[in-house]
């Protein structure tokens, strides 16, 4: 999650598998699979939200499972955000094979004044 502070697309695919899914649940999510479509997909996220982090609440791990609930914070497009949700991994050989993520679509909205 700290990779995401520095921002540095590279960096943080380093950490999935070349078959790497990526299931976004909310209404504003966008799924895609493969390491290399979600690096090509970084930068334009990153950029739209400028000193973003990730707070880890809780984490409940079984197997090759992860369970982590999250807070994000970042500022988007002015904007200050705060924007809970929950991540599903499995990992694989010490990577990321597959994060589904639940975030809160509504607060995001709430929060940039689009709702």
């Amino acid at each position: 999650m700290s990779s995401f502070e520095d921002g540095d697309p590279d960096e943080i695919a380093a950490h999935v598998s070349d078959d790497f899914e990526n299931v976004h649940k909310s209404a504003l999510g966008d799924s895609c699979i493969g390491r290399a479509a979600y690096r090509d997909r970084l930068p334009a996220f990153l950029s739209a939200f400028e000193g973003l982090s990730y707070e880890l609440l809780e984490t409940v791990t079984e197997g090759n499972r992860v369970a982590a609930a999250y807070l994000m914070r970042a500022v988007h497009d002015g904007a200050p955000v705060e924007i809970p949700g929950m991540f599903n991994f499995v990992v694989a050989d010490g990577l990321i094979r597959r994060r589904v993520d639940y975030f809160d679509s509504l607060t995001f909205l709430r929060q940039t004044g689009r709702e």
